[in-house]
């Protein structure tokens, strides 16, 4: 389905997104290349809210890439960025490392995660796993595709699973689980009993790349920041899924989120279960 005109009229978003592309992958390489080296860990909310050195070093350089290609942009980044755009609406959304706990650990499964937004519409989106060298790409109005390595983009397309029976789905934990009531348990709970499968992989990103590649058929999780879903909200939309706040309304890039993403199958059915 071709973009609609406004945008090819304001901004060719075919040339945006391999732009966006070469900063995630630049970014991507820095923190391969980190993976295994020492690693300064900070606690920032909380003892288990965590940041690195190269978090900060990723949201940097991907800041001044996109200052260069884009200077009349906004720049949103969990590391600190914060550039209001110049005589147009478009933002970008950034997290240079969606997964840091994994991150930190050695746990081969993190991310960087880009997003261009104008207003509340969603244009493009880049998510990169440089372990696994799996690039995820989505441009409004032109499918989903993923790429492996150096080869060809294949389209993605959400799982076609009938009912919670047959399907696996994700979840994350908000960092103030340790003092807030609101601590996803009891939604685990009601799941875990309907479920085939319950998985906590720990980068929200790739969760909802998942999703959009029919690896997992849905997704949940409480109290997240929009850097952290800005582009997976794009590739699930794009690859025929569902996106919502948990209550059922509408999406909307807010600060924080409470976010579920699904085929269109299990949509009701994960909204039910997740109302109690």
């Amino acid at each position: 389905m071709p973009a609609p005109f406004f945008y090819n009229y304001v901004m060719d978003l075919q040339k945006t997104l391999t732009t966006a592309v070469s900063i995630a992958k630049e970014a991507g390489a820095l923190l391969r290349d980190g993976f295994r080296q020492n690693k300064n860990i900070i606690q920032k909310s909380s003892a288990i809210d965590l940041v690195t050195q190269y978090d900060q070093d990723a949201e940097k350089l991907i800041t001044t890439r996109l200052i260069l290609a884009f200077p009349k942009h906004g720049i949103i980044g969990e590391e600190g960025s914060d550039l209001a755009a110049k005589d147009n609406s478009y933002v970008w959304y950034v997290d240079p490392i969606d997964g840091t706990t994994n991150f930190a650990h050695g746990f081969p499964h993190f991310c960087v995660s880009l997003a261009l937004y104008t207003a509340e519409t969603p244009l493009v989106a880049v998510i990169y796993d440089p372990i696994k060298e799996e690039l995820f790409t989505a441009v409004a109005g032109y499918g989903a595709h993923v790429t492996q390595g150096e080869g060809a983009p294949r389209p993605l397309q959400v799982s076609q699973a009938e009912t919670l029976l047959h399907s696996v789905i994700a979840t994350g934990f908000p960092y103030d689980r340790h003092t807030s009531d609101v601590d996803n348990m009891a939604e685990v709970g009601r799941f875990i009993k309907k479920v085939q499968g319950l998985r906590r992989p720990g980068s929200a990103a790739l969760d909802l790349a998942y999703v959009a590649a029919g690896r997992l058929d849905g997704y949940w999780e409480y109290k997240l920041h929009i850097w952290d879903v800005a582009a997976g909200v794009l590739l699930v939309q794009e690859a025929g899924g569902r996106i919502a706040m948990m209550n059922g309304d509408p999406f909307t890039p807010t600060a924080r989120l409470n976010l579920m993403a699904s085929n269109h199958k299990i949509y009701r059915e994960m909204l039910d279960t997740l109302a109690g």
